[in-house]
């Protein structure tokens, strides 16, 4: 019984397509039309649930067969060459699924409706106009109303601006609940219904007066020579006719540096840069040394005067040499000083306390450190091999810790003191003899300044 009123409508429409006279000014007439549509819910579910990619590639979308059809109305009206306002309502009996895809197994009618905006991309001038669309809609179905958001492009297929041929496909969003995401399809036919009144033919001006000899323009820019300041360049009328080579709005005439853009403080001439580091002079703290950026034109600062700048001076309080990375080189003397003491710290066998013989050494470093307040130490904790690698890398970070804490009980600040482990990993002799574990069980001190 639906095919057939679809039918019997389809064949009522093309036996009113109303007749008007052609448009000329290619903006859609009036227009009214009926369409067949399809409502696709399980495409929209499915590119929900999975994405558009996976439902091409699979190719799961949803069949004809699948598809709910029904019956619309259309209403077209141009407001421009390339926009017209489109209204559409139309109604399906379907099993309507909500949100999650779930149907009730008894049929219903919908009612549903739109106004959208179309942009057309050709007028009505060319037998094809593609076009998109937006808009609002709202949904009845079983006494519950929804609005709803449709989206979409489609062809108007035009047969002598009096009959057309509409092509569409919509997305419609949901915007309250109980509105499911949906395709929908459409093909109609739809006719003019009443052409706008046209602007009557004006008559035929008078033939106009014989037109008067132009102005003398030697340089032809057309600033004729009587007003014309360099009737001999061409000019701009801004500038009675006179160049701007540069752009910089300061006539040749007037300009210092006709071929460089400039300011007109500077007659023309761009702001001067007398160090030649980019940055001018107005905006350069120090325009007669060059600089960076960063320093508002100033060279980067080197503040104990050591020919490193502070950004690569790792002591920039320390006047020190370049190899040194800018920081003062440890003395000699200060060199073994620390190694001496380092090797006469001594802990109780497999324990990182410290025997009371190594107080001698380890007060000697307290002195050195008081002497000099920039130097900084190391203390690196090392095993032997015997034993597991965890115990050992324990036992080595106690053990200088034990050393940091003696140091800083002694007055050094913490600041200038770094202790660290690194267990059996860093073995300076050979563990398979006694000496040479004897060797690897140490703590090295290391004197720096950065």
């Amino acid at each position: 019984m639906k095919k057939i009123a679809g039918f019997l409508l389809a064949a009522l429409l093309l036996h009113t397509i109303a007749f008007c006279q052609k448009n000329d000014d290619y903006i859609q007439d009036p227009t009214l039309g009926i369409q067949f549509f399809f409502h696709d819910f399980k495409t929209a579910s499915l590119i929900r649930a999975t994405s558009l990619h996976t439902v091409l590639k699979n190719k799961q979308f949803g069949r004809i067969k699948e598809m709910s059809p029904g019956l619309a109305l259309n209403y077209i009206q141009g407001l421009s060459r390339h926009f017209d306002v489109s209204s559409t309502v139309g109604g399906a009996f379907l099993d309507y699924p909500d949100k999650y895809g779930n149907t009730t197994g008894k049929d219903g009618f919908l009612l549903e409706g739109d106004v959208s905006l179309r942009a057309k991309l050709f007028s009505n001038r060319y037998w094809i106009s593609p076009y998109a669309q937006t808009g609002i809609g709202a949904s009845m179905y079983s006494g519950a109303f929804g609005a709803l958001i449709p989206v979409g492009v489609g062809a108007q297929v035009n047969f002598y601006d009096e009959a057309f041929l509409l092509i569409n496909a919509q997305y419609r969003i949901p915007v309250t609940e109980g509105v499911s995401h949906h395709f929908f399809y459409s093909v109609g036919l739809a006719g003019t219904i009443g052409g706008r009144s046209k602007t009557p033919a004006r008559p035929l001006p008078p033939p106009p007066l014989p037109m008067p000899l132009p102005p003398v323009d030697r340089d032809g820019d057309g600033v004729p020579d009587s007003l014309d300041a360099c009737p001999d360049v061409k000019g701009l009328a801004r500038f009675k006719g006179c160049p701007d080579t540069d752009g910089d709005d300061i006539p040749d005439k007037d300009d210092k540096c006709p071929l460089v853009a400039g300011v007109a403080r500077y007659q023309g001439c761009p702001i001067p840069d007398r160090d030649g580091d980019g940055i001018n002079d107005e905006e350069d703290k120090c325009p007669d040394v060059k600089g960076v950026a960063r320093y508002q034109g100033c060279p980067v600062p080197d503040r104990d005067k050591d020919g490193v700048n502070d950004e690569e001076d790792k002591c920039p309080d320390l006047p020190g040499p370049a190899s040194n990375n800018g920081c003062p080189v440890i003395r000699e003397d200060l060199r073994k000083r620390i190694e001496v003491a380092a090797s006469n710290i001594f802990f109780v066998t497999g324990s990182s306390k410290l025997l009371a013989r190594s107080n001698k050494s380890l007060d000697e470093v307290a002195k050195l450190m008081t002497e000099d307040a920039n130097l900084k130490l190391d203390i690196e904790g090392h095993t032997d091999n015997i034993g597991k690698p965890a115990s050992n890398q324990t036992l080595s970070e106690n053990r200088a810790k034990a050393v940091y804490d003696y140091l800083q009980k002694k007055g050094v600040a913490v600041v200038r003191l770094r202790a660290a482990g690194y267990g059996q990993d860093r073995s300076v002799a050979d563990n398979k003899t006694v000496a040479g574990r004897t060797k690897n069980r140490r703590v090295e001190l290391k004197l720096h300044y950065d």
